[in-house]
């Protein structure tokens, strides 16, 4: 039985990894489970899984300590926090399962060379990197001329460009195809996703940035495809549900049952769009920074952090996002990404200036 150590038990992807476990009782268990402040749902989930340690993040004294019997640590914790517990988990030996953008984007080169001075393994959970990862063979050193990441375009890819300026967070929160937490389904909408995605692509597969783009395709259905050197495609197509890419990060190179099988002629027409970055500045803002390097992506994901949260409550327009992410970048100066303290202060730094902006403080 593969023993689990699971980081924000008690968020979107938490809890479809607690489905998951539910399915395949006899193949896992749970030896670690994290939640970030939901005590009541942290408690239920203690009560059915009978986990060694189950806590909150505020409650931790030992990063360390929540690895110690796992097999599998699976990071699904949200933001920057998410670093931390990648950072402790590679450091043990230990496989990780990785949902936490920000441990790639924000601290992609500390992140990297955590796991090859201790051996460990990342398997990515995303589903656009899970489509990379099976069709480079569930292997990173696979030869590929271009990744090509997929993007649904959000609620807004054919809204026109004047009327951005108005749509509400429940407008945005709609989105066509997944069902996901606020945060990401924000940034979806933004495409600053899709630009973490493509900053992530460059670690995973140490690929040049000009080796990696990103396409419309509204289906969903797509995750993601590789261009090969002799002009072939492999796509990897499933329905748009993270139960797959999740399992597959549990299992691989073992696949079990999971999703009903995609009817294709149910699908019918699958589109793919080019991505209008000209109405949607975060993407190329997430780019920039992630080839400038060294800081720039946790200034980035931090004043990105509180822009989403303002904009939610109503404190900002939906374009106020890139406008705030785009003047923290400029305001900050770059520094080496040398260790976790000098990325923590960089997320402080681009947090307070954020609320600067936004709330006058």
């Amino acid at each position: 039985m593969k023993k689990i150590a699971l980081i924000g038990c008690t968020g979107s992807i938490g809890r479809q990894v607690a489905e998951v476990v539910r399915s395949h009782n006899n193949e896992f268990c749970f030896t670690t489970l994290v939640a970030g402040s939901d005590r009541a749902a942290l408690a239920a989930l203690k009560e059915e899984f009978r986990p060694k340690i189950a806590c909150c993040a505020s409650e931790i004294s030992s990063y360390a300590a929540l690895f110690n019997d796992c097999d599998v640590a699976l990071i699904a914790a949200g933001g920057f926090a998410g670093l931390k517990y990648t950072l402790a988990a590679l450091k043990e030996g230990k496989t990780v399962a990785l949902a936490n953008k920000e441990s790639l984007v924000c601290g992609g080169e500390l992140v990297m060379r955590a796991a090859r001075r201790s051996g460990a393994e990342i398997v990515p959970v995303d589903s656009e990197h899970s489509a990379l990862f099976q069709c480079l063979g569930m292997r990173r050193d696979t030869p590929f001329k271009k990744l090509i990441l997929t993007a649904s375009g959000g609620p807004f890819l054919h809204t026109e460009p004047e009327k951005l300026t108005s749509v509400s967070a429940a407008e945005t929160l709609r989105h066509p195809t997944w069902k996901m937490g606020a945060k990401i389904t924000v940034d979806s909408a933004t495409l600053l996703n899709k630009g973490y995605e493509i900053i992530e692509a460059k670690w995973l597969y140490g690929a040049p940035f000009e080796k990696i783009e990103a396409v419309v395709h509204p289906e969903s259905i797509v995750h993601s495809l590789v261009l090969f050197e002799d002009g072939a495609y492999l796509a990897q197509l499933g329905f748009p549900d993270m139960r797959l890419p999740i399992q597959l990060a549990l299992t691989y190179p073992k696949r079990l049952p999971c999703l009903n099988e995609l009817d294709l002629t149910a699908v019918g027409t699958l589109h793919f769009e080019r991505l209008p970055v000209e109405k949607f500045p975060c993407f190329t803002l997430a780019v920039e920074a992630g080839k400038a390097g060294g800081t720039c992506p946790t200034v980035l994901n931090g004043a990105a952090e509180i822009a989403v949260h303002a904009f939610i409550e109503g404190r900002i327009g939906f374009l106020q996002i890139a406008e705030t992410v785009e003047e923290a970048l400029g305001r900050l100066p770059r520094e080496d990404a040398d260790s976790f303290e000098t990325l923590s202060r960089a997320d402080a730094r681009a947090r307070e200036e954020a609320r600067r902006m936004i709330y006058g403080i």
